[in-house]
């Protein structure tokens, strides 16, 4: 009998749903009961009642032939990665991370001493962050390296930010560059490519070393943070960029309830990733929108507030918002407009 309602049942595959349809599918029954649960599921981190204050919750994890290949990224570097890529998290709710935990499944190909070496990257993070190891789980793994990590941090209850808060009129704004983390990925899978096919042919990395650096050793804007708190400026909202430019317009737009006009021209590109870019025969743009692992921070601000950081080198203004029916737009370099479509890094998407 079981066997007979389990074969009519209908299947959904992961891949329908993509990574953010399946949260929401998952969690759409689950209603907070504690009062001091103030964000729940759908923004960078959680937020929960501290007093004076709140406390930012962020896990996210990183799994070994997904996020990353031991082919060419050093155990160092990923210990490094791995706090990074959680810290971001809590500077994009506009906080201060605080502490660490980790949880850490390993097979056993590893060594002693190489977890001693990821683990230096992990210290490496959190002496340059001011960040507090304070806990985790290790266990074993039949398939590889597994490694999750929760940020805990802190801001002022007037001081968060999330990603619902954009208003019309808001200007969108940027930090640093884009793309150029994208651009490093392929530029080491294919030399990886390269060796693979013949083992004595050496990687042609040089002269390639920002890009490189994107990808394997990134750095969380706490600067940013600290510059918009220094002009009195808070965002209306603000998001980080893991998954490319499109798709955290998408998130931004859709809970804010808004639109978006965004100018080509605008999208701050460094010149090696538009270099190596090309050399793959890709748009630079293409890899800006639908990259990922950027780890830019991506915010909306009111018109008044732009005086108070328009001359701030770090901060670029790519657009405007609009209202909810406009749809998230581009406006390519020869004035044409195009739709926006989320198309950045979907870990359950097909490819």
């Amino acid at each position: 009998m079981f066997e007979d309602r389990k074969s009519a049942a209908k299947r959904t595959e992961l891949s329908e749903l993509g990574e953010f349809g399946l949260i929401d599918y998952l969690t759409k029954n689950f209603k907070t009961k504690n009062s001091s649960t103030i964000k729940a599921v759908g923004d960078d981190a959680a937020v929960v009642e501290n007093g004076e204050k709140v406390t930012l919750i962020s896990t996210d994890i990183l799994t070994e032939g997904i996020h990353f290949d031991l082919t060419y990224a050093p155990l160092k570097h990923l210990g490094y990665k791995s706090v990074i890529v959680n810290l971001s998290d809590i500077y994009a709710m506009n906080g201060v991370p605080k502490q660490i935990t980790i949880g850490l499944a390993i097979s056993n190909r590893f060594s002693v001493e190489a977890l001693a070496e990821l683990y230096e990257g992990i210290h490496l993070a959190c002496t340059r962050y001011g960040v507090d190891l304070v806990g985790g789980d290790t266990t074993s793994s039949s398939a590889g390296l597994f490694l999750s990590i929760t940020a805990i941090g802190e801001a002022k209850k007037d001081k968060v930010v999330y990603r619902n808060g954009a208003k019309e009129g808001d200007l969108i704004m940027v930090s640093g560059d884009l793309g150029g983390a994208y651009i490093g990925l392929l530029l080491l899978e294919r030399e990886k490519s390269v060796f693979k096919a013949d083992p004595n042919m050496q990687p042609e990395l040089d002269g390639n070393d920002y890009i490189l650096e994107r990808q394997l050793k990134p750095e969380a804007r706490k600067d940013v943070i600290e510059l918009l708190a220094k002009a009195g400026v808070k965002p209306n909202a603000m998001i980080d960029i893991s998954d490319g430019l499109a798709s955290e317009l998408y998130h931004i737009s859709t809970q804010s309830k808004t639109g978006c006009t965004i100018y080509e021209e605008k999208i701050p590109i460094d010149h090696q990733t538009f270099s190596i870019a090309r050399e793959f025969e890709l748009d630079p743009t293409t890899a800006a929108f639908n990259g990922g692992e950027d780890y830019e921070l991506l915010f909306t601000v009111s018109p008044e507030d732009y005086e108070k950081i328009k001359d701030v080198a770090e901060f670029v203004t790519i657009g405007h918002v609009t209202d909810e029916a406009s749809g998230i737009q581009l406006v390519s370099k020869d004035g044409n407009y195009f739709p926006i479509t989320a198309q950045g890094w979907d870990h359950l998407k097909k490819s």
